[in-house]
C-alpha cells in the first residue's frame, strides 16, 4: 500500500485507534494503543517512548549496571519512528491498524541500543557491498492447555500439555487441535507473517513453523511478530505458548534456525551456488561460513541469549555444541544446503527460539559478511556423522556468563556492533546472570534439604 492509501486506512478505520511497538533488548514486543488523531499528528514526525525500555530486564525489574538510562538520567522520554513499510492489519483485533517503530534521537541518528536499528547497521553493510541478504527464521515451541493465571497457580510446574506424548510430523494431533492449528496458519498469512510449513514436533504440544523467507530487516519483523502473535492467538483458545529453549530436562530444546544467503543486487543471482564446485557452494559461501565459524564464539549471546539457552545447547538433544559445519548434517552448528541456485543456503542452528530474532539475524550476516570480508577460507573439512564428537575446532561457551565475558572482551564484536551496543548488550546479560545466581532453584531444594 502507499503512505496515502495506509493513513486514509487509519482514519477512516471505524475503531479510531491504532497499535504500535518496539523491541527491548530481549525481543519483547513493548507497545500501545494511540488515537487515529494522535498518529496523523505524530506520523511524519517521532513520538515519545519511556526509554526504560532499554533500562529494565523482561521482568519489569530496574538494571542497575547500565549507563544508558536509570535512576541517574531520570528515565525520560526517547524518540521513536514509526515505519510505515511495517503496516499490518490485525485480524484477530478487527483488523485495526499496527506498526513497528525504531528509536532515533532529537535528530534521527539511531539509537544504539535499539535491536532493530542494529540490524539496519548489518543490512546497511550488505548492501554496500553488493548484497541482498534473504533470511528467513524457523521456531519450534511448546503449547499448553493452560492460561496466564493457572500457569501461576501452578508455579508453572506440573502445566498440562495441548497434546500428550512424542509426536512429530503427527497428522493426527493436527486433526486432534485443528481449530487452533488451522487459526495460526490463517491468522498469521493474514497478519503478513507468511507460513511454508507448520506441523507438530517431537514433544507433548509441541508446533514448528517455518516462515517463508524475506529481506532480512522484513525477516526479522515477520520472526519477532511471529513470536507474540503467535501467544495471542494461543490466548484465544485458552491456551498458553512459550518459546523457552528448554522447558524440560526430558525433553528436546526448542529451536529458532536461521536460513540466509546472499544475492547480487543487480544481477539478482545466489552468490553462494556455484554448480561448478564438488558440494556446488561458492567461494563467498565458504567465507561466509568461516566467518560464522570464527565469530559466533565472540557473540553468542546473541543467539543464545539467556540463562536457559544453555539447557539446549547440550549432545544429542538436536542442538549443536561443536564449532563444526556439514553438508545437510542436523548434528553440526552450520547445516549448508547447497541444493540448487534457488534454494541454496547457509542454516545456523545455534539460534535457540528464546532468541531476539534483530539480534540473531545480526550476529548471522554480520559475522558472515566479516569472513567475505576477510576473505576467510573454508579450512576445517565438513563433518560427516556425528558433530558432537567433533572437537577439532572447539566448543561453544557453557554458559551465559562464560558466554557474556567472552564477547565483552571482544575486539571483533565491538568491530561487528561498536562499542556502545557491545557495552549495553553484555551489560544486560550479566544482570541477567546476577538474578540466576542468587536464586534458590526446585533442583537445590530436592538435592540438598534433607541430606546435605
Amino acid at each position: 500500500m502507499t503512505t496515502e492509501e495506509i493513513l486514509a486506512y487509519v482514519k477512516e478505520h471505524p475503531l479510531g485507534k491504532v497499535k504500535i511497538a518496539v523491541s527491548d533488548i530481549d525481543g519483547v514486543l513493548r507497545g500501545k494503543y494511540i488515537s487515529a488523531e494522535k498518529f496523523a499528528s505524530v506520523v511524519a514526525g517521532r513520538l515519545g517512548f519511556c526509554d526504560v525500555t532499554f533500562g529494565w530486564d523482561m521482568g519489569d525489574v530496574a538494571y542497575d549496571n547500565v549507563k544508558f538510562t536509570g535512576w541517574h538520567t531520570g528515565y525520560p522520554d526517547a524518540l521513536v519512528k514509526l515505519d510505515l513499510s511495517t503496516f499490518r492489519k490485525i485480524p484477530w483485533e478487527n483488523n485495526i491498524p499496527f506498526f513497528l517503530g525504531d528509536f532515533v534521537d532529537e535528530k534521527l541518528v539511531p539509537v544504539y541500543t535499539c535491536p532493530r536499528q542494529l540490524l539496519r547497521k548489518v543490512l546497511a553493510d550488505a548492501e554496500n557491498s553488493g548484497y541482498q541478504a534473504y533470511f528467513a527464521q524457523e521456531f519450534e515451541w511448546f503449547n499448553f492447555a493452560e492460561t496466564p493465571e493457572t500457569a501461576h497457580q501452578k508455579n508453572f510446574s506440573g502445566l498440562t500439555p495441548l497434546t500428550p506424548g512424542m509426536f512429530g510430523y503427527s497428522i493426527l494431533r493436527s486433526t486432534l487441535k485443528n481449530e487452533y492449528m488451522s487459526d495460526l496458519f490463517d491468522l498469521l498469512s493474514r497478519f503478513d507473517i507468511p507460513i511454508e510449513g507448520l506441523h507438530t514436533e517431537t514433544g507433548p504440544g509441541v508446533y514448528e513453523a517455518a516462515i517463508k523467507y524475506a529481506s532480512v530487516l522484513v525477516a526479522a519483523d515477520q520472526a519477532v511478530l511471529f513470536k507474540t502473535a503467535v501467544k495471542e492467538i494461543a490466548y484465544k483458545h485458552g491456551i498458553m505458548a512459550t518459546f523457552m529453549a528448554k522447558i524440560s530436562e526430558h525433553l528436546p530444546g526448542c529451536s529458532g534456525h536461521v536460513h540466509q544467503s546472499l544475492w547480487d543486487k543487480d544481477s539478482k543471482q545466489n552468490l553462494f551456488h556455484d554448480e561448478n564446485d564438488p558440494h556446488r557452494m561458492s567461494g563467498l559461501m565458504k567465507s561466509y561460513i568461516a566467518g560464522q565459524l570464527h565469530c559466533i564464539p565472540h557473540i553468542l549471546p546473541m543467539i543464545a541469549p539467556t540463562i536457559n539457552s544453555y539447557k539446549r545447547l547440550v549432545e544429542g538433544a538436536w542442538a549443536p555444541t561443536t564449532l563444526t559445519w556439514g553438508i545437510d548434517n542436523r548434528t553440526v552448528a552450520l547445516r549448508a544446503l547447497p541444493g540448487h541456485a534457488k534454494t541454496c543456503r547457509l542454516e545456523t542452528r545455534v539460534v535457540g527460539s528464546d532468541s531476539n530474532p534483530y539480534l540473531a539475524l545480526s550476529a548471522c550476516l554480520a559475522a558472515g559478511l566479516y569472513g567475505i570480508k576477510n576473505k576467510m577460507k573454508l579450512d576445517k573439512e565438513a563433518t560427516n556423522g556425528n558433530g558432537y564428537k567433533d572437537l577439532s575446532n572447539g566448543v561453544l561457551p557453557q554458559n551465559l556468563y562464560e558466554a557474556t565475558q567472552r564477547m565483552k572482551q571482544s575486539a571483533i564484536a565491538e568491530e561487528l556492533f561498536g562499542a556502545g551496543f557491545v557495552a549495553h548488550f553484555t551489560q544486560t546479560r550479566e544482570w541477567e546472570w546476577r538474578q540466576y545466581a542468587k536464586a534458590v532453584t526446585d533442583w537445590e531444594l530436592k538435592r540438598y534439604f534433607e541430606i546435605i
